[in-house]
């Protein structure tokens, strides 16, 4: 079910035709204009679907990316800051999301979330076309899905009110 309600969603977005990064100084302007229209379009699509789960903002450059990311486990709201940096190989290579607070308590370091087995082949499959929505459609949100119900049914964070 929540695969088909990424299916959904990812299809609802638009997808980007520059191939520029971050060191293509006359790509990178369009493309992060395309970045910022997806991420406005998907945020739009989710707070009409009563789905509203994350905020994001970036540096002047659009290579440095922060914000919030929430997730309702059992009605109890966890919340986590975010935070990624472009890679210089964008968009070949898809962005590693890091969540500080929980550093030391997954698999990566540095808070860092794992996409490996699912979600970097795809993203891989569709370059240019998926960008920054599409990694919170199908990278950080299914992950928030998965993990944070494991990490609280393990003890391992617990909701800020306990």
């Amino acid at each position: 079910m929540a695969e088909e309600a990424a299916r959904r969603a990812v299809a609802e977005l638009p997808l980007l035709r520059t191939a520029a990064g971050p060191r293509d100084r006359e790509g990178w302007a369009p493309r992060l204009k395309e970045e910022y229209r997806a991420l406005i379009q998907y945020v739009e699509n989710n707070k009409r679907a009563d789905n509203d789960w994350f905020r994001l903002e970036s540096n002047a450059e659009g290579t440095r990316w922060f914000g919030r990311c929430w997730y309702v486990h059992e009605l109890l709201k966890y919340e986590f800051a975010i935070e990624f940096d472009i890679p210089v190989t964008y968009p070949s290579t898809a962005p590693e999301i890091a969540i500080p607070e929980l550093d030391g308590k997954t698999a990566k370091r540095g808070g860092k979330i794992c996409l490996s087995d699912h979600f970097k082949p795809l993203w891989a499959r569709n370059v240019p076309k998926f960008g920054l929505a599409h990694l919170m459609a199908l990278g950080l949100g299914p992950w928030l899905a998965v993990e944070i119900p494991d990490l609280v049914a393990k003890g391992i964070i617990q909701h800020k009110e306990k």
